[in-house]
């Protein structure tokens, strides 16, 4: 019922705002006439029961709704509103349909996501089609449009899993959102339909890889895809490369001597399986950088504003979440660590703890992230790998001076990891345009 609700998005782009808002209307009237009965126990959302109303099918309209007023007031693509509130109703019709044969998290999220990227597709081609009277030029479209879909589909997977199922309003207004933004920066996507497949595939396959080897949950997995797949089709294969080591390496170290870690209480909850909060406290600044970039090369921003920089800024992003994870996973298995303020002996696990073992570890990592970066980029130069060094370690002493001083009062780990890594991405970018500018 919630699915062929959702389909009734095709009245906007078939008789446009008047007629999908009256649709709407009725159905919140209807949802607000009906307090029991079968079609009541039918439509209605565990905490309906207690209230007598269908509150979980009325929020769910208003959102499809404010989407819908979104795209005629501010100009977001008929067809991001459409493909949005059929991905988030027929993702959920996919969910139970899947939950008839098996009770396996991984393969209910597979098949929500797959269920929701499918629905999500078909109502961006339509709305294209219903808009241009043919359908011709759809498979020009296509890499966009499944682009967009699997996107959408990834953040509603994962706010699913760390929200509650009722939350589906928050849902699609934050996967609306976001095809919105992504929508933006189609002329920095120049990948095929195959290639945007090829991407799923490579970072579906790590992102479970991940989640078999109990180093992200599955909160930790969906984060790890999402960002792979924004990486790879707005950045390219060189900067997932990046990103990538710094998820496959950092979530071993968390593996390292991990017996040892839990005796003394400095180990990872979870059995070290990283979930989306440590994810994105590590990789939203270094994201950022390759939407920037995507921006910049779109032409969405000043012309002035170089798209290397944000190449560099990405860099010392993910050299300084390198450098932070590597000399904490490391470091913190070594006795009488200093505090880094004021070089006292502090416990094992003390926030701004620091040992020389933790800090040789940390400069490898950061080592690491600038070969790779030299490796690829022909933009990064031999000063330029020096210089994401440099961001890495300037980051990961940002990390062990808040540590000591912010964390707990005022700020959590991930508020932490997160100024670290802006600190690392902007020392880089910086220390870059001064000596452009030297030069």
């Amino acid at each position: 019922m919630f699915a062929a609700l959702c389909t009734l998005a095709f009245a906007v782009p078939l008789g446009g705002p008047v007629l999908g808002a009256a649709l709407a209307a009725v159905v919140v009237l209807g949802a607000v006439a009906v307090t029991d009965g079968p079609l009541f126990d039918l439509l209605a959302y565990p905490g309906d029961y207690e209230a007598g109303r269908l509150y979980g099918l009325i929020t769910f309209v208003l959102a499809a709704a404010t989407l819908g007023v979104i795209a005629v007031v501010e100009s977001m693509p008929i067809a991001i509103f459409v493909g949005t509130v059929l991905l988030v109703g027929y993702g959920n019709l996919a969910d139970r349909l899947g939950r008839i044969w098996t009770d396996s998290d991984v393969l209910l999220v597979a098949a929500f996501c797959s269920g929701a990227t499918l629905a999500a597709v078909v109502g961006q081609a339509g709305t294209r089609a219903i808009a241009d009277g043919t359908v011709e030029g759809l498979e020009a479209a296509l890499p966009t449009m499944i682009f967009l879909a699997a996107s959408g589909a990834l953040l509603a997977a994962l706010l699913r899993d760390v929200l509650f199922v009722q939350d589906d309003p928050v849902v699609m207004l934050a996967v609306g959102l976001l095809g919105w933004l992504l929508a933006e920066l189609e002329p920095a996507l120049s990948l095929t339909g195959l290639e945007i497949l090829a991407a799923l595939v490579v970072t579906v396959l790590l992102g479970y890889a991940s989640y078999a080897l109990e180093t992200a949950s599955i909160a930790g997995m969906l984060t790890g895809i999402l960002l792979g797949l924004l990486t790879i089709v707005l950045g390219g294969y060189g900067w997932f490369i990046v990103l990538i080591s710094f998820f496959a390496i950092g979530g071993l170290s968390s593996k390292y001597r991990y017996e040892e870690k839990e005796e003394l209480g400095v180990a990872e909850d979870n059995d070290g399986a990283r979930g989306s909060g440590n994810v994105l406290g590590n990789a939203a600044v270094a994201i950022a950088a390759v939407l920037g970039y995507a921006a910049s090369s779109a032409s969405l921003l000043p012309t002035d504003l170089e798209p290397t920089l944000f190449l560099f800024a990405f860099a010392g992003a993910v050299a300084t979440a390198m450098s932070d994870t590597l000399s904490s996973e490391i470091g913190s298995v070594f006795d009488e660590p200093r505090l880094i303020t004021t070089l006292e002996r502090v416990e094992p696990g003390t926030d701004g703890g620091v040992t020389w073992q933790g800090e040789v570890a940390g400069i490898v990592g950061a080592t690491v992230v600038a070969a790779i970066s030299y490796a690829l980029f022909p933009a990064v130069s031999t000063v330029g790998a020096a210089i994401i060094v440099a961001a890495g370690i300037v980051g990961m002493t940002v990390d062990s001076l808040l540590g000591a001083t912010l964390e707990g009062s005022v700020l959590g780990n991930q508020g932490v990891n997160f100024l670290a890594t802006l600190s690392g991405a902007l020392c880089c970018a910086l220390l870059v345009l001064s000596l452009a500018l030297l030069g």
